[in-house]
């Protein structure tokens, strides 16, 4: 018993000991300053960077853009930049012309940082959020445009008579195509209706004539009986070999 105690009790203790060897997640450290300075940069370059000088600077090499980016000490690299301004210039498209924003709302978990902020445009507002790594480099930015209930509702709308429309209209063309086969000869029933050979017809039954055939012994002895009882004789003396039907006679009057 005291041996298993004495178990239980350093079972206990490695446990208890793993448990606070364990490391726990703390959050990333960040200075507000620098991360806001990232961003405002990035918002300016966005909105005065033409087609042009944007071309160019993609068409540079990913050494020389690394370099640049490590002499103005700012934490973005070429994917993760070229993706941050095409993305703020389509919320500029969907938006309107940019305006203002607000302030940073700093969110720091162990994973990274993630900054929002609220955006004005000319047609509507956005919330703007800048995600960033456990590095605190810049992994991308999106722009969420904040849209009314009638605009919501509209859209809505119009996403559901789209679909619909499309659905009736494949449905209709279906049928279409259904109602028009009965225009399409089938050449396969053809083909084996011609492939099998026509029925034989069934020979006809031979036509039996029935012939009625006379008992010629029964009248032979009848006759015979007839003779010899008018000759008083018996039917021993003579021999009928042959009957003959004599025609009938015709009386003229």
């Amino acid at each position: 018993m005291k041996k298993k105690i004495s178990l239980l009790l350093c079972l206990l203790v490695m446990v208890l000991s793993f448990t606070g060897c364990a490391k726990t997640e703390e959050p990333v450290e960040y200075d507000e300053t620098t991360i806001g300075q990232m961003i405002d940069f990035l918002i300016q370059y966005s909105e005065s960077v033409d087609d042009a000088s944007l071309e160019e600077w993609n068409n540079l090499s990913e050494y020389s853009q690394n370099y640049q980016f490590m002499q103005s000490g700012l934490r973005f690299t070429p994917e993760s930049f070229s993706s941050a301004i095409d993305s703020w210039k389509a919320g500029v498209e969907e938006c309107g012309a940019y305006v203002g924003h607000g302030d940073f709302n700093y969110e720091a978990t162990a994973e990274g940082l993630e900054v929002s902020t609220h955006v004005e445009y000319e047609e509507r507002e956005a919330e703007v959020v800048f995600e960033f790594d456990e590095k605190l480099y810049l992994e991308s930015v999106n722009v969420n445009a904040e849209f009314t209930t009638a605009e919501i509702l509209k859209k809505a709308g119009l996403n559901t008579l789209l679909g619909m429309g499309t659905v009736f209209a494949v449905l209709i063309f279906i049928s279409i195509v259904i109602s028009l086969f009965k225009f399409i000869p089938s050449s396969g029933g053809s083909k084996k209706a011609a492939a099998q050979p026509a029925p034989a017809k069934a020979p006809l039954a031979p036509v039996v004539e029935e012939v009625e055939e006379t008992d010629d012994l029964e009248l032979i002895a009848v006759i015979s009986a007839a003779i010899a009882a008018a000759e008083g004789t018996s039917t021993d003396g003579f021999i009928v070999r042959s009957i003959r039907r004599r025609p009938a006679n015709r009386w003229n009057s």
